[in-house]
């Protein structure tokens, strides 16, 4: 078994046998000072979305929800979002590494490319060599790639990411969102998350 993927798979296995701990003590997550935000920083709504790069779901929000909010809330500034990594397998983790490589004005763009290129990437069985391909487009030589790949910082944030999630904001699965606080689950259609929206700017 790949060594991310024994440390990710080891991480999770500490998550169902130590529930919480003690260093997380927040219930819903706040941001952080390595958080990449796509919109507005003081934005008075704030959309915190769990997603693993390999789910089909997550790929279908960023495809055909994630405009329609971006449109409405988030670029007219009442609303901005937060990407967080909960990976489901190994692919999704050396996907986001790769993401985290991403100048932080290019971040979202990375992310958009690697849901819309999902089928070719993830499935292929050379998720580094496909990975490298998509890097070269965004003008990332071969060197920084194989650097990027071996960026242990990185790696530790990612898997750190899912841990806290799983402990501290008790996610479950791909995508979960936190809407000022209230937790979202799943793909919803864009009229759930407009609700979920207005009550959040309401309350704001």
């Amino acid at each position: 078994m790949p060594k991310i993927w024994t440390v990710l798979a080891a991480m999770v296995a500490v998550v169902g046998l130590a529930g919480v701990t003690p260093g997380f003590a927040q219930s819903a997550p706040q941001p952080t000072p390595d958080d990449r935000i796509l919109g507005k920083a003081d934005a008075p709504v704030t959309i915190f979305e769990y997603a693993s790069f390999t789910c089909p779901h997550c790929a279908d929000f960023d495809a055909n929800v994630l405009p329609k909010i971006k449109a409405d809330w988030i670029d007219t500034g009442k609303a901005r979002l937060i990407f967080r990594d909960f990976p489901l397998d190994q692919a999704a983790v050396r996907a986001a590494i790769l993401a985290r490589c991403a100048p932080p004005d290019q971040y979202y763009a990375f992310v958009d490319a690697l849901f819309h290129s999902q089928t070719t990437w993830a499935q292929n069985g050379k998720v580094d060599e496909a990975l490298n391909k998509l890097a070269k487009v965004s003008g990332m030589s071969d060197e920084q790639f194989a650097a990027c790949m071996k960026d242990e910082a990185a790696q530790k944030r990612v898997l750190d990411s899912r841990l806290q999630a799983e402990q501290q904001y008790k996610v479950e699965s791909t995508p979960t969102f936190f809407i000022n606080g209230v937790m979202v689950v799943g793909a919803q259609p864009y009229p759930e998350f407009e609700k979920a929206l207005n009550q959040a700017a309401s309350k704001s």
